[in-house]
């Protein structure tokens, strides 16, 4: 409703601003003009002439300034590709933190994808076990599953680069818990090792725009076989187990791909892989893209933090046994 009340104001305003406005460019192909009066992490308010409309965030694509010192309109840039990544948080002052796509790219084969997005799944170790991840930004902030972490301070990634056409693995230890959802299973951890270099990323995708039958695949590290990738189609996208939704696929998932990511055939992510059936073949689960992204827009709110007393994951200290006082007499 919001959208579609934010795209009907976009066609009355259209064609009637004539000095120099803010524009905000909306994931419809739609824009609003007027003058951006603030902006949040969530939300941007703007003055369109006799009201203030707020944009949710999540809504927005690019948001164009007017330049004051020319009072000439400009003329509009070429629209992006539909298949460019969309920045999320794209303001100056918050950097982007993901990319994902309005629209997928042509499909391509799955040997060309795995060579291009191979560098960005990593494998995630800790003392007591391993699970697979990928990485979301050069900063080097990943996505794995919460059981794959969960009761764990010691954390390790092996990332494999790629120089001159070789691989190179290498293993970080300084990984730090940015924020959890143990009842999604979702994880963001970041690698903070000084000499780190910029890290490759991939692009999250759209699994709404899935059909039962679309070709999917997988990359992590089953039984701690780094780097397997793994083929199948999508058997459905609404399977319902334990009160939530979740992508089933035949791509082959075991123990260790958990935190993994599940690709379409444009080489983005629209699952992250996290269970199976074990007594069958062929039945892997993946939670879709979108709550990812939820997740991931709302990661102050999941923020893991000791020292944070609002923080619902905290480790207490057991009590302490005290000892009864006999009344006073």
């Amino acid at each position: 409703m919001l959208k579609r009340s934010i795209f009907l104001l976009t066609l009355g305003l259209c064609g009637v601003a004539s000095a120099p406005a803010d524009t905000i460019q909306l994931k419809d192909k739609a824009a609003i003009v007027g003058k951006i009066v603030a902006e949040k992490h969530d939300q941007v308010a703007i003055d369109v002439g006799y009201t203030i409309l707020v944009v949710p965030r999540s809504a927005v694509v690019k948001i164009a300034r007017a330049d004051s010192s020319d009072p000439a309109p400009k003329a509009s840039a070429a629209p992006k590709p539909a298949t460019e990544a969309d920045p999320k948080s794209s303001t100056e002052a918050d950097p982007v933190f993901y990319q994902s796509v309005a629209k997928s790219a042509a499909p391509r084969s799955v040997r060309e994808l795995v060579n291009l997005l191979g560098e960005a799944v990593v494998q995630v170790r800790t003392p007591g076990g391993l699970g697979s991840g990928f990485i979301l930004n050069e900063d080097g902030f990943l996505m794995t599953n919460f059981h794959v972490i969960e009761g764990e301070t010691q954390i390790s990634v092996e990332v494999y680069h790629q120089t001159d056409g070789q691989l190179e693995r290498k293993t970080y230890k300084q990984v730090r818990i940015v924020a959890i959802n143990k009842f999604a299973d979702l994880a963001l951890l970041r690698i903070e090792e000084k000499d780190a270099p910029k890290f490759k990323h991939i692009v999250l995708g759209n699994s709404d725009a899935l059909s039962v039958g679309d070709g999917v695949f997988a990359i992590g590290s089953p039984l701690g076989l780094e780097r397997t990738v793994t083929e199948g189609i999508l058997s459905t996208k609404t399977r319902q187990m334990a009160g939530e939704l979740y992508l089933q696929t035949t791509a082959q998932i075991n123990p260790g791909n958990s935190g993994g990511p599940l690709f379409n055939m444009s080489g983005e992510v629209v699952g992250i892989t996290n269970m199976k059936i074990t007594f069958g073949e062929g039945l892997g689960f993946a939670i879709p893209v979108e709550a990812v992204r939820f997740f991931l827009d709302h990661r102050d709110a999941y923020a893991y933090s000791n020292d944070n007393p609002s923080n619902p994951y905290r480790y207490l200290e057991p009590p302490s046994h005290t000892r009864q006082q006999p009344p006073d007499e």
